[in-house]
C-alpha cells in the first residue's frame, strides 16, 4: 500500500503557502470554500489575512465558516460577522457564515455515534474546499487541526451541539448538559469530518499551518500564549496523515515547550481521534514526510 504524502516546508509566509497549496498536485476547481477558523475576540493566535489573502486571492476562494454553539461573538451572524470585518478577513475575499440561512443532514457512513452530520447549508454552494487550519492546542480536543477543523468547523450551531453531545441533542441550549464522554466526542468528530469528506467526493485539499503554537484554542477569547516556536506548513491530500504529522513534529520537538503542548493533547486523549478516523476509512496513520525546503 503506497504511503499518503506529507509536503513540509520550515517556512511559514505568504508565498511558501502557495508552495506548499500546489505540491499535492490537487487542483481545486469551481466554487472554492476556504474553511479556516476566523477567531474569537480577544484572541490573537488565528491564521491572519495577511498569510493566508495571497493564497486566497489566487484561487479566488470565499472564506466559509459555521457560527458556535457557545456564548460569545461569533454565536449569531451579526456579531460573527462584525468579528470577521474586525479581523480583516472581508478586505481579502468574500466571506460565507454557511449556516445563516440553516443547515442540512449528510449522511454519516458507519457511524457509531452519529446519525448523520449537521452542516451549513451553503455548503451545498461548494464545488471544492481548501481545509486551511492553524494547528494548536484545544481544551476540549486535545488538539485542532484540519479533522477538528471540518468537523466542528463546518458544524452549524446545531451540528456542533450535535458532535459534542456524541449525537445526543441538537439542541445548542442543551449543549453543555449533554457533553459527551470525551472518546465519543473525539469518535463524533472523526465520524463528521468523514461525512463532509464522503460529502465532497474527495475534492478537498488538507493544509495545517503550526504557528502560534497554544495549549488553546482560536475559539478562546483568552488564549494562553504560545508555549513553543513555530515549526511550519504541512499540507497533504490525506487528513489523517497531515495531522498525525503535525502531533510527530509535536512529539520529535526539543523545544522547551513541548511537555506542556503534550499535556494538554494528553488530558484530553487527544490523539485518540485519529486511529477512530483511519478506521473510518478517512485517511492513514503512515505516511511519508517530503520537505520543500
Amino acid at each position: 500500500m503506497v504511503k499518503p504524502i506529507v509536503y513540509f516546508t520550515k517556512e511559514i509566509t505568504p508565498d511558501s503557502l502557495i508552495k506548499i497549496y500546489k505540491a499535492p498536485g490537487r487542483e481545486l476547481t469551481g466554487n472554492i470554500g476556504i474553511k479556516i477558523s476566523t477567531g474569537e475576540p480577544g484572541g490573537h493566535n488565528y491564521l491572519k489575512p495577511e498569510l493566508i489573502g495571497k493564497l486566497v486571492n489566487e484561487l479566488k476562494g470565499t472564506i466559509i465558516e459555521c457560527n458556535t454553539a457557545y456564548a460569545g461573538r461569533r454565536n449569531t451572524l451579526e456579531e460573527h460577522l462584525k468579528t470577521i470585518e474586525e479581523h480583516g478577513f472581508t478586505k481579502i475575499a468574500k466571506v460565507d457564515i454557511m449556516d445563516a440561512e440553516g443547515d442540512f443532514d449528510i449522511p454519516v457512513a458507519k457511524g457509531k455515534h452519529l446519525k448523520c452530520d449537521i452542516v451549513g447549508s451553503h455548503l451545498k454552494n461548494y464545488d471544492s474546499i481548501l481545509n486551511l487550519a492553524h494547528f494548536k492546542g484545544h481544551a476540549m480536543g486535545g488538539f485542532g487541526g484540519v479533522l477538528k477543523n471540518q468537523s466542528i468547523g463546518v458544524a452549524s450551531s446545531s451540528g456542533k451541539a450535535y458532535i459534542h453531545t456524541a449525537g445526543a441533542s441538537r439542541n445548542v441550549d442543551e449543549l453543555w448538559g449533554k457533553i459527551a464522554e470525551q472518546n465519543a466526542f473525539l469518535e463524533s468528530m472523526a465520524e463528521a469530518a468523514k461525512a463532509v469528506a464522503d460529502y465532497m467526493n474527495g475534492n478537498i485539499l488538507y493544509i495545517d499551518v503550526m504557528n502560534n503554537l497554544s495549549v488553546d484554542c482560536d475559539c478562546d477569547s483568552h488564549p494562553e500564549d504560545p508555549c513553543m516556536a513555530d515549526i511550519g506548513i504541512l499540507a497533504s491530500t490525506d487528513p489523517v496523515a497531515v495531522d498525525q504529522a503535525c502531533i510527530d513534529k509535536i512529539w520529535s520537538s526539543t523545544d522547551k515547550g513541548r511537555d506542556h503542548f503534550i499535556a494538554r493533547v494528553e488530558r484530553q486523549n487527544g490523539r485518540h481521534i485519529l486511529p477512530y478516523a483511519e478506521a473510518l476509512g478517512l485517511g492513514s496513520r503512515e505516511y511519508e514526510l517530503v520537505s520543500l525546503d
